[in-house]
């Protein structure tokens, strides 16, 4: 039993370190913008529209690839995306126009969107309902660590060999991580398929109120997520006269590890309110704690200096992070493994189209009236996401 016992979570580790890697191909990009703007020549609207092709690429491919990863299984449903965005990253660094750029980043969106629907369906087959927000968390902490190292090795890459090198060689990382994966799914016992967890047919599903008020609050939520995923580095530069080198260093990477912290903590408090009340109730009563202490961003712009600013965006991202987790584990509560890749697709996929709507105007709002409005309006939506859920679960 032991053995069985870790083997599990092994494989969920792994899962969590092909998170990591996910989300190194993608943050290189935001590391780099005040340099890739100067090259390409964009202004931050125009910035905004790069992360919009990710983002519709992915909006539309992550229900393709749930659907996928679900019909071929997770070992060579994983395999596949893995490969698919480490060559969409590997493309990038040998871009030289932005209607490359563009392309490439689209590219990249549609491989990456079978990334977190992978992680959800590794969660509901190798774990427990109640560790199930653990595992999130822990997949989470993975892609903290690849925003964390993003701008570091991003500004090391570039400032020695160019730009093109650092999406390159995060692009090559991918490859090595496959022949592991390969090795621990064959090992790992998937005891949400022993168990025979039952799982609503995909239209049941699409029918369900449940699932929709997911897409709703997922939208709502990481309206915060977005924000700080894509715009840290340029936030600071443009706020407080930084340089992209001493950002990216000094900065950029410290909000990330605590998005690691809050999606550890938000799992663990789940689980531990779950020992004396129903699991959808303590992931609710945890939802609203990390939505309510998010209030606080709304005061950013009067942040005095680059660390105090740094200290806020830290507690909106450990804060987001802790209701996330728990966003991201119901509609395996509610919909049971073998759905799993489809039905945490949706998930990811309203994420692309915020993102895609969500970035062209965070770029207009920054360009016109400056930073403050984008911070009050996503303090103040992640509420709307708990109502949401309250009313669809009636908890």
């Amino acid at each position: 039993m032991p053995l069985s016992l870790s083997w599990r979570w092994i494989a969920v580790s792994v899962f969590a370190i092909s998170s990591t890697l996910n989300f190194l191909d993608r943050q290189i990009l935001s590391a780099l913008a005040p340099q890739l703007r100067e090259e390409f020549g964009m202004t931050m609207a125009e910035y905004g529209l790069v992360i919009s092709a990710f983002s519709l690429s992915y909006f539309i491919a992550s229900p393709l690839a749930g659907l996928f990863i679900d019909r071929v299984g997770l070992k060579t449903g994983a395999s596949v995306a893995v490969a698919a965005w480490s060559l969409a990253g590997i493309a990038t660094g040998f871009t030289s126009t932005l209607r490359g750029l563009v392309a490439c980043r689209a590219a990249l969106g549609m491989a990456e969107a079978g990334g977190i629907p992978g992680a959800g369906k590794s969660y509901a087959l190798y774990l427990k309902p109640e560790e199930r927000a653990i595992g999130a968390g822990l997949g989470q902490a993975g892609l903290s660590v690849g925003v964390v190292l993003a701008p570091v090795i991003a500004e090391f890459l570039s400032g020695r060999y160019g730009w093109r090198a650092a999406f390159v060689v995060v692009g090559a990382m991918g490859f090595l991580w496959i022949p592991v994966w390969l090795m621990v799914a064959r090992r790992a016992p998937a005891i949400g398929e022993a168990a025979g967890s039952p799982s609503a047919p995909r239209g049941e599903m699409l029918r369900d109120r449940r699932y929709w008020a997911l897409l709703a609050a997922n939208i709502l939520l990481m309206s915060v997520y977005t924000l700080w995923m894509n715009w840290t580095t340029q936030f600071l530069v443009s706020t407080y006269g930084l340089t992209q080198a001493d950002t990216n260093y000094s900065f950029a990477w410290v909000p990330p590890v605590f998005a690691a912290a809050g999606g550890l903590f938000g799992g663990w408090l789940t689980m531990r309110w779950s020992r004396n009340r129903p699991v959808l109730r303590a992931r609710l009563q945890v939802i609203l704690v990390g939505c309510l202490l998010l209030l606080p961003v709304s005061l950013l712009p009067w942040a005095p200096s680059p660390a105090v600013a740094t200290a806020v965006i830290s507690i909106s991202y450990f804060f987001c992070l802790v209701a996330s987790v728990n966003i991201y584990s119901l509609p395996l509560d509610l919909f049971g493994p073998a759905r799993a890749a489809f039905a945490v697709s949706g998930l990811t996929a309203v994420y692309g189209l915020l993102q895609f709507g969500l970035s062209p105007l965070i770029g207009w709002v920054a360009d016109h009236h400056g930073f403050g409005p984008v911070c009050l309006g996503v303090a103040l939506l992640p509420l709307g996401s708990w109502v949401i859920l309250r009313w669809a679960l009636n908890r």
